[in-house]
């Protein structure tokens, strides 16, 4: 299998967080009774971390300090290698492509998650735990009226057409090697006229609004449906699994001896439709990430 070195900017990436932290005077990642949880900048992995919490809140007598806001899933992995936090809700396409490196593609996802779990243990004595159920991959996305009207159904439909089309992405997808721009624009032949880099957040309103031509989604993203815009087959099959699961230092779980099992009980909990639901309560209805979180847990059972 064909992997790549994780890169000059990766390990500036690490010494520059190593820096910030210590120059931050912030602490470190499980020291005692104390868990550390990241999240990315976007909704849904701090949905996800507002459930590990709750999770162990309500299971074990250990503290949680949330980390929040830590930007790409590069500086988390960064943080976790660091041990400036303990877990974090991972996508295995994400570490497929990102921290090992993987050029070949894989497409099975069993493959994928064993392939991944095993590295990371080998690696970092990092492991990941049962997936929640669902996966939120890249997917390109157009308003359904102007995918009609050029009759393109599938990503390779854009072919001779995206010449004369404006992209809207956020800034990760431009900036990521295995899985990001460029290698989908080789991997399918086509450019886009223009590229606009913004929040994910904003890139369906974008689409919505006439702004751009097509967007980076992610499949799990409920304004996909809300503005009415389609999914383009990803038919030549070039974004690898994502499925999502709780990312976590063995050295946590071997001090904390049953806290494995608290955080299994998310394992196979949540499906696509179910995680399209809970990203609109928040992005849509502006709630509270950890009160949609609480109330999901509740209505599974896995919390009173």
């Amino acid at each position: 299998m064909a992997l790549q070195r994780k890169g000059f900017k990766y390990i500036l990436l690490m010494v520059f967080l190593g820096l910030t932290l210590v120059l931050a005077g912030c602490g470190g990642g499980s020291k005692g009774d104390k868990i550390v949880i990241g999240t990315q900048t976007y909704t849904e992995p701090t949905i996800i971390g507002n459930m590990l919490k709750i999770l162990i809140e309500e299971n074990t007598d250990l503290n949680v300090e949330m980390k929040t806001n830590l930007g790409a899933s590069s500086v988390t992995q960064a943080a976790i290698e660091a041990g400036e936090i303990d877990i974090y809700g991972g996508y295995t396409g994400t570490a497929l492509t990102g921290p090992l490196g993987v050029t070949e593609k894989m497409t099975d996802p069993q493959e994928v998650y064993d392939y991944v779990k095993s590295e990371f243990e080998k690696r970092w004595n990092i492991t990941w735990l049962e997936p929640y159920g669902f996966q939120n991959t890249y997917a390109l996305a157009m308003r359904r009226d102007l995918a009609e009207e050029l009759g393109v159904k599938k990503v390779s439909d854009l072919k001779g057409k995206a010449e004369n089309l404006t992209l809207g992405t956020d800034t990760t997808f431009l900036e990521r090697q295995g899985d990001g721009y460029a290698a989908f624009s080789r991997h399918y032949g086509f450019d886009f006229k223009e590229k606009y880099p913004m929040e994910i957040s904003l890139v369906y309103k974008a689409a919505k609004e006439r702004d751009v031509d097509v967007v980076v989604a992610y499949s799990t993203d409920a304004r996909i449906a809300l503005y009415d815009l389609v999914i383009l087959e990803d038919d030549k099959q070039f974004f690898p699994p994502y499925h999502m699961a709780t990312v976590i230092r063995q050295e946590v779980l071997d001090n904390h001896p049953g806290l494995k099992e608290v955080l299994n009980k998310l394992g196979g909990q949540i499906s696509e439709e179910e995680m399209q639901q809970l990203n609109l309560e928040v992005d849509e209805k502006g709630r509270d990430h950890e009160e949609v979180a609480r109330e999901f847990l509740a209505k599974k059972g896995l919390i009173n």
